[in-house]
């Protein structure tokens, strides 16, 4: 098979670049790319096209390989695409606001060009200082501020896209108003370039939170915490973000972590930010407190930024943690509706799951752990998942909520989904690439 012929761009070969490509941050493997490209110019892009309709080759869309799914993982006969050479940087219209950046710039720039314009970003998927901007927009990243932002979906003005003809197309504009029919752009967001491969994007920004309220909540009683996310919003508080540790991560944290955790109080912990205009007032506090009711009698409040930088230290690192200490550990990125969330642990309890869990209880978003998999007859472990994702969905939520299908959950996700929205996907897929030349095996 020959390769692409890239005029403006490179094309890389050495065993040493392209082993790399094999691993994201799932646990799974991927097979040796025949190249890597890195395209800086819309010619280089219709090659790769041309080349793959010619050759029976595929594209496989890679950023900063910090996906958990495998989405970006190369199979046969596959070139991988990397955008960073791709010109461009991210650029603020402050009259919008909005910003408009490459898919292969990293997110973190994204998020600071829109700060230095007192702007806000709010997408922050745990690994944002890391993870491309591209990459966050092809899974529909989420993160702790999902709780009251939504996730990466819901901050898409526009993107461009390489669709299947070659060419670079444009879907949506620039302003939040647009009623032209089914949004395409929003198609493309989370199908994991299954459709096509984001080369840009514009994002809406909003005014900078000029305060910021993070509580540390320490409870006594597990079971009671699992209400207080339902018990916030029908007060009319929503939190930026609403994170928690059961008993089980918190004790690994305390005897394992960084020092700052092995301070941390109560049998289990949540935190909480806010970042309403007077959300550090003694009022807003008191509302809180009202709010929680008795689980708020030991809250421990932060509000200078070291304090507040500490305390997110320890949570972003939690999943750092538990792979270091059980390497061979399988995790899960589940989500049930903040509504069932004592039914979801009942539910762990009455099916024997070996199971233990941190993460978004704000908006549901739990990332499971089971920490003896490496132990665990592989036909046991695999049971196991399968009764934890139709738990999940028996409770009106699902497999993922912000990690994606890719590889790791396809087999899941063609079992567990309606066979209906598995076909209409499949028959979109037939649309928009009758070839299959864009990310082939993934999702469906």
């Amino acid at each position: 098979m020959r390769l692409p012929r890239l005029p403006h761009g490179q094309l890389l070969q050495n065993p040493e670049a392209l082993e790399g490509l094999r691993r994201d941050e799932s646990h799974l493997v991927g097979l040796p790319p025949l190249a890597l490209a890195r395209p800086a110019h819309p010619d280089d892009l219709r090659e790769l096209v041309r080349w793959a309709e010619g050759e029976g080759g595929a594209l496989v869309p890679r950023g900063a390989g910090t996906g958990k799914a495998g989405g970006c993982l190369p199979g046969p006969g596959t070139v991988v695409v990397d955008l960073s050479a791709w010109p461009g940087q991210p650029e603020v219209d402050p009259r919008g606001p909005h910003l408009r950046a490459p898919a292969g710039c990293l997110l973190r720039e994204v998020k600071a060009a829109a700060e230095a314009a007192g702007l806000f970003y709010p997408p922050d998927p745990n690994s944002w200082d890391q993870c491309g901007f591209g990459g966050s927009l092809a899974t529909n990243a989420g993160g702790p501020g999902a709780c009251k932002y939504g996730m990466t979906r819901a901050w898409v003005l526009s993107l461009e896209a390489l669709m299947a003809d070659g060419e670079v197309h444009r879907f949506g504009i620039g302003t939040v108003k647009q009623n032209s029919g089914p949004a395409l752009a929003q198609l493309l967001v989370g199908s994991e370039g299954i459709f096509g491969l984001i080369v840009a994007a514009t994002v809406r920004l909003i005014p900078e939170p000029r305060e910021r309220l993070t509580l540390l909540l320490p409870v006594a009683d597990w079971q009671g915490l699992l209400d207080l996310p339902v018990a916030l919003v029908t007060a009319g508080l929503l939190p930026a973000a609403f994170e928690f540790w059961d008993p089980a991560v918190l004790e690994l944290l305390r005897r394992h972590g960084p020092e700052e955790a092995r301070r941390l109080p109560g049998e289990a912990l949540a935190l909480l930010e806010f970042d309403d205009p007077g959300c550090t007032s003694d009022p807003f506090l008191n509302r809180v407190l009202g709010a929680l009711g008795p689980a708020g009698e030991h809250l421990q409040s932060a509000t200078e930024t070291r304090q507040r930088e500490a305390l997110w230290a320890v949570r972003r690192q939690t999943s750092v943690v538990l792979k270091e200490r059980f390497p061979r550990k399988v995790s899960e990125d589940i989500v049930v509706p903040r509504t069932a969330l004592r039914a979801f642990y009942q539910g762990v309890a009455q099916r024997g799951l070996p199971l233990v869990s941190y993460g978004h209880l704000g908006d549901g978003n739990l990332h499971v752990n089971f920490l003896a998999a490496g132990e665990t007859e592989p036909g046991v472990l695999e049971g196991q998942v399968m009764d934890l994702f139709r738990l999940c969905m028996d409770l009106g939520g699902g497999l993922t909520g912000e990690h994606g299908i890719g590889l790791a959950k396809r087999p899941a996700f063609l079992g567990l989904a309606d066979p209906y929205q598995i076909e209409t996907l499949r028959s979109l897929k037939r649309a928009l690439d009758p070839k299959g030349i864009f990310n082939p095996g993934k999702v469906i």
